[in-house]
């Protein structure tokens, strides 16, 4: 039997393998404006909000010029950046649409508001909020009850007004 993880425990970082380092922190830190906290040289960076040592880590150790992998392989899914509050996600979502990235998706979860797109690596990308807990939906016996409902972006948009 095993325990249960500590209730603090979280996800540190991510690290992430391109094929060019350039393109990519054009997107990480250009377009979502995490800030770098180091690089090293064409070969790796790590970026950071709000200047933690790294929340995300880009590299080409082993895949510079790569190619991303091919559907039905696995490996990441996605790396999902929560924000703070709707305003902020809204900020998110006005970056990425100037930037001329096309969205994949967007979703309601009810614990959450989120919005899906690809890095230029082929990395799925989520920015999402979460709604407070004690807003979360759930089923008559307690247990949260996620769902996949349609999310209104031009009203998320609007929140930048």
């Amino acid at each position: 039997m095993s325990a249960a993880i500590h209730p603090e425990a979280r996800i540190g970082h991510v690290h992430l393998k391109v094929a060019d380092l350039d393109r990519a922190l054009g997107f990480w830190h250009g377009v979502l404006g995490l800030e770098v906290m180091q690089r090293m040289g064409d070969r790796a960076a790590f970026l950071s909000a709000g200047g933690y040592h790294h929340h995300i880590a880009l590299n080409t150790w082993d895949s510079a010029g790569g190619a991303p992998p091919p559907r039905g392989t696995t490996g990441l899914y996605h790396v999902a950046l929560v924000y703070p509050d709707r305003q902020a996600l809204a900020a998110a979502l006005l970056r990425v649409i100037q930037a001329g990235i096309e969205l994949e998706g967007a979703s309601d979860h009810g614990v959450s508001e989120a919005i899906y797109l690809r890095d230029p690596d082929g990395n799925g990308v989520e920015l999402y909020r979460d709604r407070p807990r004690v807003e979360w939906p759930r089923n008559a016996a307690g247990e949260l009850a996620m769902s996949n409902s349609r999310f209104d972006l031009q009203a998320l948009l609007a929140e930048l007004r």
